[in-house]
């Protein structure tokens, strides 16, 4: 089962409209008309009894080359969680309640636990 269509997106105060591209068994993909920012959802069943759930936004742009300064060069990023859970044990809603504790964590004080991570803290 498929999200709404389209979803939307806001980076750094720009909001992206995301209409569906493809849909497959296990997951769906939407794309802005620019093609610079996607979203990704997909499930993966693994032979080991595991699920793993991914939610992934992949973001590319044009920006000045560092070693050739007069040309520009296209680049990208990407952000994601995974959910890996046995197929057993876990409910739903204790998922969640995991998931809660990890953006509590992340978002506390201003993201500052993310802004750590960027500047290469651990």
């Amino acid at each position: 089962m498929a999200l709404s269509d389209p979803q939307s997106i806001t980076i750094s105060g720009t909001a992206y409209s995301l209409p569906r591209v493809s849909t497959g068994e296990n997951s769906s993909s939407y794309l802005d008309g620019t093609g610079n920012v996607r979203l990704t959802l997909s499930s993966q069943y693994t032979n080991n009894s595991r699920i793993r759930r991914n939610l992934r936004v992949d973001h590319t742009k044009i920006t000045a080359d560092p070693f050739v300064p007069a040309q520009n060069r296209e680049v990208s990023m990407s952000e994601y969680i995974v959910f890996d859970v046995p197929r057993v044990g876990y409910t739903a809603a204790e998922i969640k309640a995991v998931h809660d504790g990890f953006e509590t964590l992340i978002t506390a004080s201003s993201d500052v636990i993310i802004t750590k991570l960027l500047g290469g803290e651990s």
